[in-house]
Parts: C-alpha cells; structure tokens; sequence
C-alpha cells in the first residue's frame, strides 16, 4: 500500500483511506473490517460526527480496542459542522463542541485531523480561526481540513485561520469527473467546459493540499454504484477488461483510476465488506498507463475534443 504526504503536513497516510460512514450495519463485523484494512496497509481511518448520528464513533473505538492496533500506529480523522436538516454551523462553540464530543465517543485524546464539513455561508471565519487555535493549544486537533470548498471559500479561511488546511474532500471517480472534464474542454462551449469549481483541482496541486476523493464507485449524488450496473455496460465492459489485464476485480480497478492522477489524492472507500477492502489494497499499487486510464474516462461516457 502506497503511503503520501498530506497535504504540506509531517502525516504520512495510505493513499486508500477507509471510510466509516456505514460502520453501524449490525450485518457487518466492526472488528473484522479495521484489522482487515490494516493488515492490508490502510492506516488513515475517516468519520464525521453525523456518521450514524454518531454511532460510527463509537463503534470504531469499541471495535479498535479490540484489534492488535495500537492509536499510534493508526491516522483517524473526524468531520463537523453538518446539523442534518437544520444547518451548516461553523460556529466556534458548535466546533469546539463538536469536537469534544467526536473524542469522547472516538475514546481518543486526540485526532490527527478534523475537517470542516461543507461550506457554512454564515461562517465567521475568524470565529473559525479562534475555535482552530483552542483546539490545537489543547492537543485535540493535529491538523485541519476542508470538505467540498471551492478556492476563493478557501482563501478566506486561509486569511484568518493560521494552521495548513491539509485537505479537501471532494467528489471524484469514473463517473463523477467534473473536477477534470473542465480542464480537458478549456476553450470550448460544450457541457464539460463548463468549471463548477473553479479550478480546484489545479488550486490544491498549487497549494499543496490533499483531495480526498470520496464516493468514488457511485453515480449521481448516491445513486447507486456503477460498477457491475446494466446503465453502464461500455464502462463495465472496460472495467472488466482491465481487470483482466492488470489481474485485480473492476472495484480495484476503478480505485487505481482515481489514483493515478498525478495530484496524488486519497480515494475513501465507504466498503465494509472485508474481502472487498481486500480487493482494493490488491489494487492500489497498480499503476494504469496512460492509454488505460484515457480508455475508463471515456468508457463512463467522456470525450477528448
């Protein structure tokens, strides 16, 4: 498993970071699923305080005490800022409480990282800036984050807030391209000219932060999973005949997809089948060529102008 630099920090994590989202599923073994993705050299664990309305926190630390791993030898990261239904609130206490209450049922002192969870359009930053330096005088936070921010959002942390934000997590695989298709249409009319994000992608390789790619095996906004899906038959079919050629299933070769992007991003993988975690770290050192990876991107339905 191939180990980055996050963002222009001293952390050195997996390039496949496993998610927890859906660590709740009573079908599934907590215990099984994080020492499977250890041994298979995923050391970078991801929540948020939403996560089963915390229920995923909790779990992972039951589970992990469980494990022969020591916290140590581990990279978890939490998110905040998300009140389902209610709000986006950057506030510097819903922060601080957030926070607190992520390491209580985390059962940690600490987290290497925590990002703030979607743009907040009533965020203060400076209130941001206070709560960032509370949080890194008392040890709780290593280090900080962004999720789905566009450059000029974050620009204007960055004003206030004096740490490194080390990463953005963002939206990206085989049929969620739009982080790339604007940069390939440059000078064009057509839909995928079109920049949504204002050139983050470009941005985060300038500024040395890590994307985080998350979802990367579903279509739409959670729409379910292409990989295997009759929607989808000319990917599935290149899917399948990459697989052949490199010796992995499609699940592996649609991470590699997302990992050979020379902006050297972390894909989440929300799996907690442990054969499939399996899979996937088969897979992470593989490195496709060129025409491979132009092959998948317009096997999802792409063009090259």
């Amino acid at each position: 498993m191939k180990n980055i630099k996050i963002g222009n920090s001293n952390l050195s994590g997996s390039q496949v970071v496993l998610g927890c989202m859906r660590m709740n599923d009573p079908k599934k073994d907590p215990v099984k699923v994080i020492q499977t993705a250890f041994d298979a050299g995923i050391n970078f664990f991801d929540h948020a305080d939403i996560y089963g309305a915390g229920k995923c926190e909790e779990i992972f630390a039951k589970a992990l005490a469980q494990t022969s791993i020591q916290r140590e030898d581990i990279i978890v990261q939490t998110k905040c800022g998300i009140r389902p239904g209610i709000a986006f609130d950057f506030s510097k206490k819903h922060i601080i409480d957030s926070v607190d209450a992520s390491l209580k049922r985390l059962d940690m002192d600490y987290v290497d990282a925590m990002l703030l969870h979607r743009p907040d359009t009533l965020m203060d930053p400076e209130e941001v800036a206070q709560a960032f330096d509370e949080l890194e005088k008392s040890g709780k936070v290593r280090h900080f984050g962004v999720s789905n921010q566009n450059p000029m959002q974050i620009e204007l942390l960055k004003k206030y807030v004096k740490q490194p934000l080390i990463a953005n997590q963002l939206q990206f695989g085989l049929m969620h391209t739009g982080m790339i298709d604007s940069g390939i249409h440059v000078n064009m009319t057509d839909a995928g000219s079109f920049d949504h994000d204002g050139s983050i992608l470009e941005y985060s390789r300038l500024n040395d932060m890590t994307i985080q790619a998350w979802s990367p095996y579903q279509f739409g906004f959670f729409e379910g999973i292409f990989i295997g899906n009759e929607k989808f038959p000319k990917l599935n079919e290149m899917l399948d005949t990459m697989a052949e050629k490199y010796n992995v299933t499609p699940t592996g070769i649609a991470t590699a997809w997302v990992n050979r992007h020379p902006a050297n991003m972390q894909t989440i993988v929300g799996t907690m089948s442990p054969e499939r975690i399996q899979e996937i770290a088969a897979a992470s050192d593989i490195v496709l060529s060129r025409e491979d990876w132009y092959a998948l991107y317009m096997a999802a339905g792409n063009i090259l102008p």
